[in-house]
């Protein structure tokens, strides 16, 4: 799961018990030589479903980390890129590879942005909310996008009951609950909050309009079903 260059598991043991900030400020040097980068499979998949929609001008990567999901607006806009995160740390490795973008440390629960752009993006992050806080989020999200703005964020399909990505997401989610009743500061993080039914009403409660496709490019299960899933909620 993890390159040579990688975190110890030392590393990443003061990293858990950190705060979600000082921990991924820990981990930024490293943070791309861990299974917690966004895989290229998925940014491909993003970027070229994305394509059709538009052409965009000033695109927003909301919890941009090292600057991932920046390389696909770099794509898929021809105005200004912008990347916010509240990690200087990871602020700081995503600057290294994208000098060009406009870098923001701020809170994406408090986004200090007028309503300028076209496209918003987000890569593996939105486990860092708790239900109760992503209303909000959207909300601020809303706020930023001009007029028939577009967020557009991944979905995977959730794991079969029994399985074991399933037992694996539910054990990890217990550990973290386990771990922020008996430790602080907390470390929000849980796979299993993030649901396909509540994200949408929330959406619509902020006002967007969503719709779904599927990511062809990582494939279909056995069902035939998508394994993985863009949201795509339109400023209206």
């Amino acid at each position: 799961m993890f390159t040579p260059q990688g975190p110890t598991v030392r590393e990443l043991a003061v990293q858990a018990l950190s705060s979600v900030e000082h921990g991924y400020d820990l981990l930024a040097k490293k943070f791309d030589e861990t299974p917690f980068r966004t895989p290229d499979p998925v940014l491909d998949a993003v970027r070229e479903t994305l394509r059709p929609l538009g052409p965009f001008e000033r695109g927003l990567d909301l919890c941009c980390g090292t600057g991932a999901g920046l390389s696909v607006l770099r794509e898929l806009c021809t105005g200004r890129i912008t990347g916010v995160d509240f990690s200087a740390g990871m602020l700081a490795e995503a600057r290294r590879f994208h000098p060009k973008a406009t870098l923001i440390r701020a809170d994406a629960l408090s986004l200090p942005f007028a309503p300028v752009f076209d496209l918003a993006v987000s890569f593996g992050a939105f486990g860092h909310f708790l239900p109760a806080e992503q209303s909000r989020l959207f909300a601020r999200t809303h706020a930023s996008l001009r007029p028939g703005g577009l967020l557009a964020f991944p979905l995977p399909a959730p794991p079969r009951v029994g399985s074991l990505p399933y037992w694996t997401l539910l054990g990890f989610d217990v550990t973290m609950r386990v771990r922020n009743a008996l430790w602080r500061p907390p470390f929000v993080m849980y796979y299993r909050t993030f649901r396909l039914a509540d994200v949408r009403a929330r959406l619509a409660t902020a006002g967007f309009e969503v719709s779904l496709l599927p990511l062809e490019g990582l494939g279909r299960r056995e069902d035939g079903s998508p394994r993985c899933r863009l949201v795509l909620a339109r400023k209206v």
